[in-house]
């Protein structure tokens, strides 16, 4: 293995040569993972880099084919990983300088098909060469059994013949496009015959030819769908091993590539310790044997490292390499464990102002949810206004409550109640807020058990408190522990390589403390 931690390089370089090469070298479908990529660069941090010598020069061939490597990795890890995961036409900006070109070209193109047509007698050259662009279009789409199909395309767009009726007169381009309309409804996907039945409606030749165009790459991009649709299972059995491989290749070339998840584990390390050390004594466990961080093992290392990735700072800290391709993915867990916070903070909140009146009333709960959710909309984005928000939802929730009592029978809240209650929904924003802090405490140590017994079939029990909100949680515990297991099974190596320099180095240190007088 090429890391080797103790002889750390500058992160500042290590993904920034990657960067220029792969701004240089990839096409569109990759945008997001570069731009991904290029967020979490810790090439702007440099405060948190260790120092040491360069790493060697490198060629632009080789950054190319880093960069391709990375690109094919993370292509593949996106397959395997997003379920719903389709290839898609990329789509210019409105305004953009792109599109005003490829606009401004395609607009001459057919405006010359167009000329000539009109031509007296028309010129077919450019009408034969889309001709013959189509015929391989249509041959594409074609499996190996499809001979019958193979042998009508090739017969009826012969081009040599298809030319030679040009020269004589006689060529019928209606009925050649008829044929070809044909043909893609015979081979198209159910979900375009709506766009095959507007194509026979298009009576002007070069029209049609632009739409006949436009359908034929939504084929495409269906048949391409498929293929990865058809790869999928295949592809996850081999990923794994596929990552580790290509991760191995860029590590290689970038020997200090492992510096972000060498401090990432050792601080989930000495983290660990800590919470340890609160248990027992410094240097002694319940069976008098050296205690605190000496009982660290490497799969709860690695557990509570990715607990501390649902806490990040992604604006201001880079990400560890390892986790880097699911960046967004993490951030999306931690956004929607920030909301399920606050939601099941105003629940446990209005639970206990209403006393057991409400706990057993169906729908209650999911109406307060609905409230909540909606409310808290765009709470991450700089806009919003927590405070007033928490306000709204205090009047949304009392105005409930008020409502689902009467209706049951209860005496409604009085003035000084429905005032209580919304003070306390407000002082939800306050970071040391008692109640915020239990059930955050609560909803990472039910991730934690989550991701303790994932191999196992009993699945942990959901804390006190966290009843009305655990459908919302269970789901999110999967998709984290999915991301969890999948990353697990590429990089442990590393991480196994990593710890085990981290743990006989606390070892050591420990044994060396415990020896003193």
């Amino acid at each position: 293995m090429s890391q080797n931690p103790d002889k750390p390089h500058s992160s500042e370089e290590k993904l920034g040569g990657l960067e220029d090469g792969r701004e240089e070298s990839l096409d569109n479908p990759d945008q997001s993972i570069r731009k991904r990529i290029r967020q979490s660069a810790p090439g702007s941090h440099r405060d948190d880099t260790p120092k040491s010598s360069p790493p060697r020069p490198v060629s632009i061939e080789e950054l190319m084919e880093t960069a391709k490597g990375v690109t094919n990795m993370a292509l593949a890890h996106e397959i395997v990983v997003n379920g719903d995961f389709q290839i898609k036409p990329a789509e210019l900006p409105e305004h953009s300088l792109e599109k005003k070109v490829r606009d401004i070209v395609h607009k001459a193109f057919w405006d010359c098909l167009e000329a000539q047509l009109k031509e007296d007698p028309p010129t077919y050259d450019h009408a034969i060469k889309l001709l013959g662009e189509i015929k391989e279009n249509l041959l594409s789409f074609l499996l190996p059994g499809h001979t019958r199909l193979r042998s009508q395309i090739t017969e009826v767009l012969d081009l040599d013949l298809i030319k030679q009726e040009a020269e004589n007169g006689a060529l019928d381009i209606s009925k050649l496009v008829e044929f070809v309309i044909g043909m893609m409804g015979t081979l198209c996907a159910p979900a375009r015959d709506e766009e095959i039945k507007k194509l026979k409606d298009i009576n002007e030749i070069v029209p049609l030819f632009r739409a006949i165009f436009s359908v034929l790459d939504l084929m495409k991009m269906d048949m391409a769908n498929f293929a990865v649709s058809s790869i999928r299972p295949k592809l996850m059995q081999q990923s794994a091993e596929y990552e580790r491989k290509k991760f191995q290749e860029f590590l290689e070339k970038q020997p200090n590539s492992l510096d972000l998840v060498t401090r990432w584990l050792q601080e989930a390390a000495d983290d660990l310790a800590k919470q340890r050390c609160k248990i027992l004594p410094p240097h002694c466990s319940a069976d008098g044997a050296v205690g605190g961080a000496s009982a660290l093992c490497s799969t709860a290392v690695q557990n509570q490292a990715y607990l501390k990735l649902l806490k990040w700072d992604h604006v201001n800290r880079p990400f560890p390499e390892t986790v880097l391709m699911d960046q967004a993915r993490f951030q999306e867990i931690q956004l929607e464990l920030e909301q399920l916070l606050l939601t099941g903070t105003v629940l446990l909140v209005t639970f206990s102002a209403a006393g057991s009146a409400l706990v057993d009333v169906p729908g209650f709960a999911e109406k307060i949810k609905t409230i909540v959710k909606v409310l808290l909309t765009g709470m991450h984005l700089p806009s919003f206004n927590l405070q007033e928000s928490l306000a709204t939802i205090g009047e949304k929730v009392c105005a409930e409550v008020n409502s689902c009592l009467s209706q049951h029978g209860f005496t409604p809240f009085s003035a000084e109640r429905e005032t209580g209650l919304k003070g306390q929904i407000q002082a939800v924003a306050n970071p040391d807020n008692t109640i915020c802090k239990l059930i955050d405490s609560r909803i990472e140590k039910f991730l934690e058990n989550y991701l303790t017994s994932s191999h196992q079939k009993s699945l942990p029990a959901v804390p006190g408190g966290l009843g009305p909100i655990q459908r919302e949680l269970e789901e999110i515990a999967v998709k984290y522990v999915r991301l969890v297991n999948y990353n697990k099974m590429v990089f442990s190596p590393y991480y196994d390589a990593v710890l085990g320099k981290i743990l006989t180095k606390e070892e050591s240190q420990l044994v060396g403390e415990s020896g003193e007088p």
